[in-house]
Order: structure tokens, then sequence, then C-alpha cells
């Protein structure tokens, strides 16, 4: 990085001295030669100047005394390159005849230089400022993409584990009397678990990835509750090829199977449908929400507050989740969970 903005700030300044050059010696040979010499002047000090300016004295801000070090040593090279011109028109008297020369030839490229050489160590230093600003930044991001990381990682790892237990458990039971019902039940949960494991290094899918996990979890469910489960995934096509957070949705199917009314059959439906930059997700049950004394309210679910939090770190401020009851009588009432995710997930 400092080579190249030597090579390119210094390329102009060279650019814009032999204009100069020509402009005051009316020859192009001689205005190449004076930049020929003062540019390797100029690159040599500048390059010097840097081994000082990099030791711990500038590791920090520039303070009083550094600023009286780099006035100095602009001085110091200002020195040097009015020394080598004047050794030039001595070498070479046909550049200036001596006749001509002054005290122009020694102070006038001196007071040029100075600023110019001046100019460089401030430039040098914004860079450098704004080098460690992007470094530090990029640090910042990274840490920040970690923490998220291990965030959702431990979100992810806060979903029901009881399911796991419970299938197998229904497995177990179904093996002496319905051995296909077991071996279906077994298939279902090892697709379940499969897309499990690939959300776990894969905190973004596609909505038909989440909706084939949430088609295995509902078939292992639907083997153990039998007729008393009633599950619908209605899809649109243009939702299908939408990307959402992985298992975003599982908590809610979980908590309609978990806690909706199976006495008469349990109807569940979830709907996904995308409209423009919006994703609508709607997952209904049959049976009402735990009033606010109940014992199981008495602590927030974790399903819920995972839902929450994941919807606040994959899209903040891009996004609306509801809990609601509908219908009016007990035996009729159905509880729904509205979501409406706008935009890329973040971390995809």
């Amino acid at each position: 990085m400092f080579w190249r903005a030597q090579i390119a700030g210094w390329g102009l300044f060279a650019i814009a001295d032999m204009l100069a050059q020509r402009v005051a010696y009316h020859s192009y040979a001689i205005a190449f030669a004076r930049t020929g010499v003062i540019l390797a002047c100029l690159v040599a000090i500048s390059t010097a100047m840097r081994r000082v300016y990099v030791t711990r004295r500038f590791a920090h801000r520039v303070s009083i005394g550094g600023v009286a070090t780099i006035a100095l040593l602009s001085l110091l090279g200002a020195l040097v390159v009015a020394s080598m011109i004047v050794l030039v028109h001595e070498a070479l008297p046909w550049i200036v005849p001596p006749d001509r020369r002054g005290v122009e030839e020694f102070f006038v490229p001196f007071v040029h230089y100075f600023f110019a050489l001046a100019g460089w160590s401030l430039a040098y230093f914004w860079l450098r400022a704004e080098m460690a600003e992007q470094a530090q930044h990029r640090r910042t991001m990274r840490a920040e993409a970690d923490a998220l990381r291990a965030e959702l990682e431990q979100l992810r790892l806060q979903l029901d584990p009881h399911f796991l237990f419970n299938a197998l458990n229904g497995v177990a039971e179904e093996i002496p009397e319905h051995p296909t019902a077991a071996l279906d039940m077994l298939r279902n949960l090892t697709a379940y678990l499969r897309h499990s494991l690939d959300g776990i290094n894969h905190t973004v899918v596609t909505v038909e990835g989440e909706v084939t996990g949430l088609a295995a979890y509902l078939a292992v469910q639907k083997a153990r509750f039998g007729e008393r489960l009633q599950a619908r995934l209605d899809v649109t096509p243009e939702a299908r090829r939408r990307r959402i957070a992985s298992f975003l949705l599982q908590p809610l199917v979980e908590n309609a199977v978990k806690h909706g009314r199976r006495e008469q059959g349990l109807d569940l439906r979830v709907c996904i449908r995308g409209d423009g930059e919006w994703l609508h997700v709607e997952v209904s049950n049959a049976g009402t929400l735990a009033s606010t004394g109940a014992t199981r309210r008495q602590r927030p679910g974790i399903g819920v507050e995972n839902v929450r939090r994941r919807l606040a770190l994959h899209y903040p401020g891009r996004h609306a989740f509801e809990l609601r009851e509908a219908g009016e009588r007990p035996e009729g009432k159905t509880v729904v969970a509205t979501l409406e995710l706008k935009g890329e997930p973040c971390g995809s």
C-alpha cells in the first residue's frame, strides 16, 4: 500500500514539476533531466523519512515534538534537494549559464521542496490513520460477526431437545406391533436430523429447505399422534426460492404441536407466501393462548423468545412478529403466529 501510494503520488508530482520546468527553461530535455534528478532525491528522502515515522515515537498521535521532527526532516530533505540542484548546475553549466544564476537558484527550490516534503509527510500520516481505522473497522466487524455466529449457534441449540427423545420413544413403542410405521418414523426422523445438522453450519437456507425440515418433523409427529394431528403446508412457488434464517419457523411449529388442542384433532396450517421484498408466514393451530396467571406462562417460552432474538439478529428493523388468538367461542379458537420479513436475512 505504501509503495502504491508512493509511486502514484510522486508520479503525479513529477508530471506537474516537469511541466513547470519546461515553462521555466523552454526545453523538454532540461525539464526532463532536472525532474529526474529531483524525483530520485524526493523518493529516496521520503523513503528515509518513512523509516523515522514508523518508529515508536510516531506509533500513536503526532505530538508537538513529532510536528517539530517532521518540520526538521522536511527542511533537511529540502536542503539536500536544493544542494543537488546547485551541484547539477555546476556540473552541467549549459542548463543554467553562470551569469543567470542567483540566490533564487538555491532558495526557491529549497522552499518549494520543503513544502512538498511536509505535504508528503501529512499525506503519509493521514493515509496511515485511514488504514489503521479501516483495519480496526474490519477487526470490529469480524468480532461482531463471530459474536453473532456464536449467539446464533447458542440460540439454535436452545430449540426443544425433547422432540428427539419423544420421537425415539414413539419409535420404540411402535416397533413391536407396527414395525412398518416405526420404520417410516425413523426415515422421517433421519430426514429431520439431517436438516437439523445442516442448519448448524448454514444459518441461512432457502424457504424450500426450511419447509423440507418442517415436513419431516410433522411426519414424525403425525406418526406419533395419528389422526389427532392434521397438518398442511401451503407455500407459493415464488416463496420457495426466497432465503430465510434456518430453523426460524421450527419453534413456532413445535409450539403449535405441543400446546395445540388435540381432543377433537389438532388442525395445524403453515402458510408462506412472497410479496415483493416481503415474506409473509402464518402458523395457525386449534387452541388458545395461556392466560397470564397460568403456570406455564410464569416464564417466557424458550421457543418464542428464541424466535424474537433471532429475528432481531437476522432482520434488524425489518420484521414484524405477532402471536394472537382468533375466534370467539372457546372450542373454535385458534392461535395464529404471523411473521413478516423484509429482504435477505443478515448472515446470508
